[in-house]
């Protein structure tokens, strides 16, 4: 019995804790409602279109809807901000992301709300260093993920997005391939470990993923025995091996909204409950673990880059046009082949 009572205590402080911080991120203020009826009439004016990642704070994602623009994973970001009429995307995310997006539409003003916003994987692949790398093995087909910038991009043959990565990796076993992969060792472990695919991998890792650990969702699911446990595949490969699921921001929430479970625990970037409680009202989010209540984590479940992006910043980016996102045309062309490559390969597959 008293196991049962320590469980429920243990319940009502994580529900509490839950509760706290909706209630802050519930509180727009006068300023902050006048600051987002000014972006709305600054995207009308400037023929733009707010497109954001769903590890973006609430506010933003909230403002893409409501405006016409869209929240997706990176992918679907460029490929939206190509398709759609607008002359300007404004990109809230991180830069990599505004870089695909210049990618695949040359001819689009691409803004940031800042250039400061980049990436653990980005900054810890540097193309002169991974240039040397894959030179190093040059019978080797070189696979990118999407999380890099446009020099590393235009350095390979394939570039993947973590809801794709399997089946082209896949694919290239099947012709004979041996690969190279950047930049992130866990998702290319777990490809490796599905695939048997012979990979030489980058030493790289996302430092919000990479701080989940599977005794605190272990210690978690013993509070919440039934919540199934949603995994991002940058996740080391001991939290990968407690998931229920494993798979891409999009994966992970088609999986919260069609599995029966009343309550999921969730590892990966706590932006992804805006839409994730949007789709499931009526279902329980937690965010996994990382290191504990004592830990002094990088990231604590959310990137510190992603919540660089704010009502302000954006709102300046419309006014000022400051943070614009360049790529020179050799560097962009020798891009859009790997790109493509995969664009083409999730069309026939």
């Amino acid at each position: 019995m008293s196991n049962v009572l320590d469980k429920e205590a243990l319940r009502e402080t994580v529900q509490q804790h839950l509760s706290s911080a909706e209630q802050v991120l519930k509180m727009p203020s006068e300023n902050e409602d006048a600051l987002r009826a000014e972006i709305k009439s600054l995207l009308k004016a400037k023929d733009a279109v707010l497109v954001a990642h769903y590890y973006c704070d609430d506010d933003i994602q909230a403002l893409a809807e409501e405006t016409g623009g869209v929240i997706a994973d990176s992918l679907e970001m460029a490929r939206f901000g190509a398709n759609h009429d607008a002359s300007t995307l404004v990109v809230a995310g991180v830069k990599f992301m505004g870089e695909t997006s210049k990618i695949l539409s040359p001819e689009k003003t691409v803004l940031m709300p800042t250039l400061e916003a980049t990436c653990s994987l980005d900054i810890g692949c540097p193309i002169d260093e991974f240039s040397a790398f894959c030179d190093q093995y040059p019978d080797r087909k070189v696979v990118v993920y999407a999380n890099t910038s446009a020099a590393v991009k235009a350095r390979a043959d394939w570039v993947v997005t973590s809801s794709i990565a399997l089946q082209v990796v896949e694919h290239l076993v099947d012709q004979g391939e041996k690969i190279i992969w950047g930049p992130d060792q866990h998702l290319g472990g777990y490809i490796q470990k599905q695939t048997g695919a012979d990979m030489i991998l980058w030493d790289g890792a996302c430092i919000v993923h990479e701080e989940f650990k599977a005794k605190g969702i272990l210690d978690l699911k013993a509070i919440y025995p039934d919540a199934a446990v949603l995994v991002h595949p940058e996740s080391p490969e001991p939290v990968v091996d407690v998931a229920d699921v494993v798979g891409s921001t999009s994966q992970l929430l088609k999986a919260s909204r069609e599995m029966t479970n009343s309550s999921f625990i969730v590892a990966t970037d706590r932006g992804i409950f805006y839409k994730m409680k949007q789709a499931s009202p009526d279902k329980q989010f937690l965010e996994a673990p990382t290191a504990g209540s004592g830990a002094t984590c990088r990231s604590c479940a959310h990137c510190p880059w992603m919540a660089l992006n704010s009502l302000q910043l954006l709102r300046n980016a419309l006014v000022d046009s400051t943070d614009e996102i360049h790529v020179d045309e050799i560097t962009r062309v020798k891009a859009l082949a790997p790109l493509q490559r995969m664009l083409d390969f999730q069309v026939q597959s």
